[in-house]
């Protein structure tokens, strides 16, 4: 079969008219889907944006409030009193006080037998009797003589000497009066005394018990029922408390707070736990247990900070944090560290300028990068 000669740049002509439309089809596609989804585009952002969650923000800004350190520590008598045997002891006869009990300066908290002493006292008592009968007869045979040296029956030797029996004879009076009076004061120091008013904790004796000076603590007693809390700070924190700074203690398993004050900064801090102790002072209450565990929150002073409402400050196993809303609309979790707790609010120790936009509840229901519409309120109102 033979070819025309024609055939062939007809054939290439088609080809090249089928690529041109080929190109125009394209072209002309993307023009029309192409503007249709750059249009597409911004509507959506809009719709996701129609459909975001509306949350209220606050601008803090920052104001002076207290701040404050947390501690934890363990409670006990402010004043720690041991009472023990003053005397020689002997076998206790009676106990006249239980823990928990209030007693006076000088009031009898156990009595100890002293059948032997009162024996002895007694046999004194009577040395005076003797002591004062030969002091009256070297007084009156003193004055005889002192009659009948001026006759010359007696010499002024025998006065002197008459004198001085009557002078001894008194001495030995006294020593008989002082000799009496040691013996009261030690039969005395058998009864066992509270050193001052005060709570008693505890008692360690019992009646028939035999006691001496080597028995130890046998009562407690916490002077004037005051108790403190022997808070454990830290080396930073220590160093910004200072004595009279006001402390909230909380006991554990009580709801209940006291308020207290320090009255004393150790000057020594652990080398090993590098922590040292303030003590708060606490007035008596049957809440405030020696040896019970306590959280205390100490004012250390004013500082300018971000106060915001407790329904902002969100917490869980990471800290503290709240949400701020972002120059795009946007929740960004934000940690804080948070300090006194008022009635006015929560401050914020670190972690805002108070210049941010504080999402001011339903925080929680956020997430990080999440779209939201934020409505502007203002703190107080």
């Amino acid at each position: 079969m033979i070819l025309d000669d024609d055939s062939a740049p007809r054939r290439r002509r088609a080809l090249i008219i089928g690529a041109v439309v080929l190109v125009l089809a394209a072209a002309l596609a993307f023009f029309m889907f192409g503007r249709k989804s750059e249009s597409a585009g911004p509507a959506a952002a809009q719709g996701a944006k129609a459909q975001a969650p509306e949350v209220t923000v606050v601008t803090p800004g920052r104001q002076l409030v207290a701040g404050t350190v947390s501690a934890t520590g363990t409670m006990a008598a402010r004043i720690d009193m041991p009472v023990g045997v003053v005397g020689e002891g002997g076998e206790v006869t009676r106990v006249l006080v239980q823990p928990g009990d209030w007693v006076r300066a000088g009031q009898v908290l156990a009595t100890i037998e002293r059948s032997v002493q009162a024996q002895q006292s007694a046999a004194l008592d009577a040395q005076i009797n003797v002591a004062r009968a030969n002091a009256r007869l070297a007084e009156q045979e003193l004055a005889r003589a002192q009659q009948l040296v001026g006759r010359g029956f007696v010499s002024k030797a025998d006065v002197e000497r008459k004198l001085a029996t009557r002078d001894q004879a008194l001495a030995q009076v006294r020593v008989a009066e002082a000799q009496y009076r040691e013996a009261l004061a030690r039969t005395g120091r058998l009864d066992i005394r509270a050193p001052a008013a005060g709570l008693v904790l505890t008692r360690s004796v019992e009646p028939g018990q035999v006691v001496g000076a080597g028995s130890g603590t046998l009562f407690r007693l916490a002077k004037g029922g005051e108790m403190e809390l022997r808070a454990q700070l830290s080396e930073n924190d220590l160093a910004s408390v200072h004595v009279g700074a006001i402390a909230t203690v909380t006991p554990v398993g009580s709801s209940q707070s006291f308020k207290g004050q320090v009255w004393q900064v150790s000057p020594v801090i652990d080398p090993q736990t590098r922590q040292g102790i303030a003590r708060i002072a606490l007035a008596y209450s049957p809440l405030l247990r020696p040896g019970g565990f306590a959280q205390a929150e100490i004012v250390t002073g004013q500082v300018n900070a971000p106060l915001l409402p407790e329904s902002a400050v969100l917490s869980d196993q990471n800290g503290n944090f709240v949400y701020i809303v972002d120059a795009n609309d946007k929740a960004q979790r934000r940690a804080v560290k948070t300090g006194q707790v008022s009635d006015k609010g929560i401050a914020i120790i670190s972690g805002l300028n108070g210049d941010e936009k504080v999402v001011l509840s339903a925080g929680a229901f956020l997430n990080p990068g999440q779209v939201v519409k934020p409505h502007h309120a203002v703190l107080g109102r």
